[in-house]
């Protein structure tokens, strides 16, 4: 399809790409408040959305999640700038680490932010793809820069930490952008324990944060 140029005001065709189904409710939620966006193509994995573009690359920018069943965001990045180079890529992500980030760089993405980022945040990521700029949170900018200036390193041996098999759980749920009250509707427990399981899982860790806690178990292969 042939690139058109994009005015401010013009309406953004917009594709989510998301596995989990809380988290795709929640980007459908955010992004509905905004008149400027049509969500066309809503896809649970990277294959789903190729074949979606197939029949309809009518698409402006696409909200990609990273880690996805069949084909996964990066792999999904690659396969979409090489068939369909205008449509822009923001990685809509848990994770913040080196390696996706590089790599989404490397596979085309304009952008990459955090899941917890709200939706005015993620509108003007949006439009500032579209405009030609890179769409990066402060943070994410400054590990970006880091990642040019210092190569990365070997990866150390993975621990565990002595997270409890619950704790891994609740981990897991916490990565998916679930919020403490649909991790205890989930698991069965109440929200004063979910957060007691996290007071454990942040002193185990060594951590302070919902994503440092992700970034550090998922490098550790502790999640999927």
């Amino acid at each position: 399809m042939k690139k058109k140029n994009f005015a401010p005001d013009m309406p953004i065709n917009l594709a989510i790409a998301e596995d989990n189904c809380f988290s795709r409710q929640a980007a459908i939620e955010r992004m509905s408040k905004f008149s400027q966006i049509k969500i066309k193509h809503i896809a649970a994995n990277g294959q789903e959305l190729v074949s979606m573009l197939q029949k309809d690359s009518n698409i402006d920018l696409v909200l990609m999640d990273i880690e996805m069943p069949v084909m996964n965001g990066i792999e999904a990045t690659i396969e979409v700038k090489k068939h369909w180079n205008h449509i822009k890529i923001l990685m809509l992500t848990m994770f913040d680490d080196e390696k996706n980030l590089f790599d989404a760089i490397l596979a085309g993405a304009s952008g990459y932010l955090l899941k917890e980022s709200n939706a005015e945040q993620i509108f003007r990521a949006i439009m500032d793809a579209m405009t030609g700029g890179a769409a990066m949170s402060p943070a994410i900018a400054l590990k970006a820069l880091n990642l040019i200036k210092n190569p990365q390193s070997e990866s150390k041996e993975s621990q565990d930490f002595g997270l409890s098999e619950r704790e891994i759980e609740l981990l897991n749920q916490l990565k998916n952008g679930l919020t403490y009250e649909q991790i205890a509707s989930n698991l069965f427990i109440s929200y004063h324990t979910v957060r007691k399981h996290i007071e454990n899982i942040y002193r185990k860790l060594q951590v302070n944060n919902k994503v440092e806690a992700i970034q550090k178990a998922s490098s550790n292969k502790l999640i999927d």
